[in-house]
């Protein structure tokens, strides 16, 4: 009779255990998930093992740009695999790179010229509109696409949590090369092959995205009174305030939405 009840009082408490061990597992997933929100969170777990998507014509075109970026990074204090930060200018068509030092702040290594971009300065709207993104996105490995039709690419994400609630829609937007978009923004092989290598060594030295701020010009107090008639005054001001927050930071702000607004942070 004891045998009987001890075997029962272990059964159950190995029922009970297994089933705490799932709820904590699952507890850990949804906590996963709600800790990488659209801005994704500064803390997420470096130590991970990331898995970055690879292709034979990814991996020619690292070999061939990292010993020359190497040599130019060297030169400024920087490294290849340090933190990278993107800017993208419509009006201006540039898109800058900028890479972190020994001090945290951001170094603008080098301003590319974009190709193309589809569209007017203005954010995109809907699926089809033809039109290039306009905010703050993240890219983290799994929006490398080192298979792309248009020789590289990434996708910025789009549409993120404020578009979202704004209603807008679309899908693919994406910083590539060919020099031909239909949304998204073109570069030469030879620049996307450069960018390639620097988001890449970055991702691959722990860090977990790299945002990319894409503004219809460059937000300077002369250019907005120059749009001030424009439609999209209201939604440019927003993307001022975190134009100048790294202006006057040299350091990316923390990106959150709330009541359709974009909210910056350190």
């Amino acid at each position: 009779m004891l045998a009987h009840v001890m075997k029962i009082s272990i059964k159950s408490l190995l029922t009970s255990a297994a089933l705490l061990a799932k709820l904590t597992a699952l507890l850990f997933i949804n906590m996963s998930y709600f800790s990488l929100p659209a801005n994704a969170a500064e803390t997420a777990n470096k130590a991970q093992a990331i898995k970055i998507p690879s292709s034979q014509r990814a991996t020619k075109a690292i070999e061939r740009n990292k010993p020359i970026l190497t040599e130019l990074l060297e030169e400024r204090g920087l490294n290849v695999g340090s933190p990278v930060f993107i800017r993208i200018f419509k009006e201006e068509s540039e898109l800058e790179v900028w890479l972190q030092g020994n001090d945290l702040t951001y170094t603008l290594f080098k301003t590319y010229p974009i190709c193309t971009f589809s569209g007017e300065l203005g954010p995109k709207q809907k699926e089809g509109d033809m039109q290039s993104p306009e905010g703050f996105y993240f890219v983290n490995a799994k929006r490398l696409n080192p298979w792309s039709q248009y020789h590289l690419s990434f996708n910025l994400g789009y549409p993120n949590r404020f578009d979202r609630q704004h209603g807008r829609t679309g899908s693919a937007l994406m910083v590539h090369g060919e020099c031909v978009s239909i949304g998204c923004y073109a570069m030469t092989n030879p620049g996307i092959e450069e960018i390639y290598t620097l988001v890449h060594a970055a991702l691959a030295d722990n860090q977990p995205y790299f945002r990319v701020h894409a503004f219809p010009f460059r937000m300077t107090e002369q250019n907005m009174l120059r749009h001030q008639s424009s439609e999209w005054l209201k939604f440019w001001q927003n993307l001022k305030q975190g134009y100048d927050w790294f202006e006057n930071n040299k350091r990316p702000p923390n990106v959150e939405v709330s009541a359709k607004t974009y909210i910056f942070s350190e």
